[in-house]
């Protein structure tokens, strides 16, 4: 496993290695040994897989307490993955990255605990595939607002968005509830 860049503090994005022939090709998306070289070292316990059509906005998502940390990686199709620096004690606090994913690219994006996630699909359809280092909590779970003036996340879009009525009322930045 390659760390082709750190855009945030403690955010990693991954090359896998990928042993492609005529028939196609063969990647390690988890190897725990690999993963704990490069210091990731928390144990997953869920895995969870979306499908969304093109212009899909989702997140901002994050729990305030049983804070989840991401392996993210898109299987079929795009998606350009957006991470929001929630801790308070961060040098990279209140600030946003996005990283193109894509079942073309391979790549794997390590999200530590305290950061919001969301994605927006670039092609006609993706899957999204990711581990989570602790269980979906509903009553932790909160929404950044993905259109908050104050963060001008740059989402790339095409169009008017979709988005699901939970994230369309999510939390402005400077209410939400932050790490330390």
């Amino acid at each position: 496993m390659k760390v082709v860049s750190k855009p945030l503090e403690g955010v990693l994005v991954l090359e896998p290695k990928v042993f492609g022939d005529s028939r196609g090709f063969f990647l390690e998306s988890y190897n725990e040994r690999a993963f704990t070289e490069i210091g990731i070292r928390e144990h997953f316990v869920q895995d969870n897989h979306s499908l969304s059509c093109s212009n899909v906005v989702r997140g901002l998502h994050y729990q305030i307490r049983q804070a989840q940390g991401k392996l993210v990686r898109v299987i079929v199709g795009e998606v350009l993955d957006v991470v929001v620096d929630l801790r308070r004690s961060s040098p990279t606090f209140g600030r946003w990255s996005s990283v193109p994913l894509s079942g073309e690219n391979k790549r794997i994006l390590w999200i530590p605990p305290g950061f919001a996630h969301g994605f927006r699909v670039v092609s006609e359809s993706a899957h999204v595939h990711y581990k989570a280092t602790d269980y979906y909590c509903p009553d932790a779970e909160r929404t950044l607002a993905w259109n908050d003036p104050e963060l001008k996340i740059d989402w790339q879009l095409s169009g008017e968005p979709i988005v699901s009525g939970k994230d369309q009322h999510g939390t402005p930045f400077r209410d939400t509830e932050k790490f330390e």
